[in-house]
């Protein structure tokens, strides 16, 4: 492993769940990744650095978010 992707770690997962406006677009596209709140209906996230296997339906998720409120960002987070 070179020093780079030691330094820049897997791509990594998150949600604001006061963007959320619960539509459920995450848990549809990338259901192993994501899901929603009993009580509010609201962003949960289930793998915060999924597999290689999850990426593609990962980016589906953060494009299809009519709120903006999951994203993926490629390193680690301080």
């Amino acid at each position: 492993m070179s020093a780079t992707s030691q330094a820049v770690g897997p791509e990594r997962v998150s949600a604001e769940r006061h963007l959320c406006v619960g539509a459920g677009q995450c848990v549809l596209a990338a259901p192993a990744v994501f899901d929603q709140g009993d009580d509010d209906g609201l962003v949960v996230v289930l793998d915060e650095t999924p597999p290689a296997s999850e990426l593609r339906a990962v980016r589906d998720a953060v494009r299809a978010c009519p709120s903006g409120a999951v994203t993926l960002r490629r390193g680690a987070e301080d």
